[in-house]
């Protein structure tokens, strides 16, 4: 197979156009920030007209959903307003049954933190958002409405309304302003990784070693596109179209990267004997060599499909899921020390007697839950504690200094423009801690700042506020240092341990799965995790090695389990069985045997058998090249 086989995607001619720039930020950040702007101060104004009781609300719905794309901001939107009905729904239950029992009562509070925690971390994305606002909901209403129940409803009800008026004033400006798809960056990106696995494809059919770092961050960067596919969806009337040619160019990438691998692990094509082996072995290898090449063909032409039909706006020809792999187990200690971590700081409030109890527990609830969204819970509140001060201080400049008094909105928008603005350009940078800090000084500034009409100047309720606002901040990372998140290292370790009983499963026959492919993605998903656990800081090599061993042998247990099971009621059958047992045992020469055997009566009844000897010979050599390198001290079996 040469380069012309497998073409990469060219390189557009608007990838060399540099972005027209003004005040060191790309126009399109300008732009960005323009339409945060007017959807606030929209969303302020309707507020403000309708006297809902939490403008405030609005104006946060508007900070929490810019984002650069209509895509993603529509649905972002879309799981808040659910979430805020779940939330809801719940606030009314727990004041309505817990509001007279005492200490059950932020006890039951804490499981119910606990519980969206431990749902955040078996979801992604948006819907991972979703679960953490559940929380976010119930500390916004039944927690600051703890001494009063009865004001629970209208509180949700008003809380309700005014997010409904943030989604939809953003979603006003977004199409009167024409903000624009998020399909071209997404494919983009794809056609990217494209060309990544084809070079990757094209090294391993002429006989170069493969990369054990190289493919797991390719796997790392496919299955991180995972959470933004479904965002498609709201973008258009094509978006389900797109979102699932999206899905299947992302299966199709690693099914294709998995081929890649397995063909690296074969002999060179210059070793056409093995003293160790069967005779008829070179036979075999050359079989499953010429499969591999024209499924690695196959594959990288149903990618492009794929694309084409994602740029295209329709439906793939072949339609793929991209299954989503969590741990239940990491999910669930996620969630139990979050509950505990509500618990404490109920118990410190409670003995300390504070007027504002109800104020810092909410506001600790709504840290803990947004905490767990991100990879690291304690980086993320760390930046809180920063966050909190910063947002503190321009909210005090804004009241006391810019605005000094007025109540009049034409003021309060000029007041706000250079404020929301800033922060909208600083959080369209790429990297860096910038991003999320803007984004938190900007929520934790509206809320401080809690625009009203007429606007409420107190300076000793805004003294209170912040210094409550501080405190909580800085009792969740107290708690957190008290009972520390799962380490990276023990995330490792438990990631580790489920790869392998399901390397378990699958030698006893008993895991099942819609089909390889779709199996191979779910795999590629818990090798993401396993490379982001500790951040940008990449897991020691023999962690990595170790993934990618149970990613290659979970990959061709399915192939060869899944053509077995097509000639299990042929007149193969007994060699199908001595080839299960082989597999079982994970026996190279065995394997081999029966791969021949399985040939030889294929040969006699005029079946096609190439498809099964390939993967059982790809099989042999995957399970003969990790049983040496962990032989070698560099690796172990689980």
């Amino acid at each position: 197979m040469e380069r012309a086989q497998l073409p990469g995607d060219a390189t557009s001619a608007a990838d060399d156009i540099r972005p027209r720039v003004f005040a060191g930020f790309p126009v399109s950040s300008w732009a960005f920030a323009l339409r945060v702007l007017l959807a606030m101060l929209l969303a302020l104004y309707v507020s403000f007209w309708l006297e809902l009781e939490s403008p405030s609300s609005a104006a946060i719905t508007v900070a929490i959903l810019a984002l650069p794309t209509r895509a993603q901001g529509m649905e972002k939107a879309g799981y808040r307003l659910l979430a805020t009905v779940i939330g809801v729904i719940a606030s009314i239950a727990l004041a309505g049954t817990f509001s007279q029992t005492g200490a059950l009562q932020p006890t039951m509070l804490g499981i119910w933190v606990g519980l969206c925690v431990c749902a955040a971390g078996m979801l992604d994305g948006n819907r991972a958002y979703a679960a953490a606002l559940s929380c976010i909901t119930v500390a916004l209403i039944a927690i600051q409405q703890i001494d009063s129940p009865l004001q629970v409803f209208p509180t949700g009800v008003a809380r309700g309304a005014a997010i409904a008026i943030g989604v939809l004033a953003v979603a006003l400006v977004n199409e009167v302003l024409s903000a624009p798809d998020y399909h071209p960056v997404l494919a983009s990106r794809l056609e990217t990784l494209h060309r990544r696995v084809t070079e990757f494809a094209q090294r391993a059919v002429r006989g170069d070693a493969s990369s054990a770092t190289a493919a797991a961050d390719m796997l790392r960067d496919v299955a991180a596109l995972h959470p933004e596919i479904a965002s498609l969806v709201t973008e258009s009337i094509s978006g389900p179209a797109r979102s699932s040619a999206a899905r299947s160019a992302m299966v199709g990438l690693v099914s294709e990267l998995a081929l890649a691998r397995t063909l690296a692990a074969l002999p060179a094509a210059s070793a056409t004997s093995r003293d160790d082996r069967d005779p008829g072995a070179s036979g075999l290898v050359a079989i499953c060599r010429t499969y591999l090449r024209d499924e690695i063909i196959r594959r990288n032409a149903d990618v492009r499909d794929s694309l084409e039909a994602l740029r295209a706006g329709n439906y793939p020809l072949r339609q793929w899921r991209a299954p989503l792999y969590r741990s239940p187990r990491i999910a669930a200690e996620a969630g139990v020390r979050a509950a505990i971590h509500f618990i404490l700081i109920a118990i410190i409030f409670v003995m300390a007697g504070w007027p504002s109890t109800a104020l810092c527990l909410s506001l600790a609830a709504v840290i803990i839950g947004l905490s767990a969204t991100a990879p690291d819970p304690r980086a993320f509140t760390t930046l809180a504690v920063f966050a909190v001060p910063i947002g503190c201080l321009l909210a005090g400049i804004l009241k006391y200094l810019v605005f000094n008094g007025v109540s009049e909105f034409q003021l309060l928008a000029i007041g706000l423009a250079p404020l929301v603005i800033g922060a909208a350009l600083l959080i369209t940078l790429t990297s860096g801690v910038l991003p999320s800090l803007s984004r938190l000084s900007l929520v934790f500034t509206l809320a401080v700042l809690a625009p009203s009409n007429p606007q409420s100047y107190d300076p000793e309720v805004f003294l209170v506020t912040c210094l409550f606002v501080q405190l909580s901040s800085v009792l969740v990372f107290a708690a957190q240092l008290l009972l520390p998140s799962l380490s990276s290292e023990r995330r490792i370790r438990l990631l580790l341990d489920e790869a392998h009983r399901e390397l378990s499963r699958l030698d006893s026959g008993r895991a099942r799965h819609p089909a390889p492919e779709e199996a191979a993605f779910r795999d590629a998903a818990r090798i993401e995790q396993i490379l982001t656990t500790n951040g940008a800081t990449a897991p020691p090599p023999r962690v990595v090695a170790e993934a990618m061993r149970c990613f290659d042998e979970a990959v061709v247990l399915r192939r060869c389990r899944a053509e077995l099971d097509r000639l299990a009621e042929t007149l193969l059958g007994g060699a199908v069985h001595a080839a299960r047992a082989a597999l079982t045992l994970r026996d190279g020469g065995a394997i081999l045997t029966a791969a021949e055997a399985l040939r030889q009566t294929g040969a006699q009844g005029n079946l096609s058998v190439d498809p099964v000897l390939a993967a059982l010979v790809s099989a042999s050599f995957i399970f003969e090249s990790w049983q040496s390198f962990a032989g070698s001290g560099q690796g172990k079996r689980p």
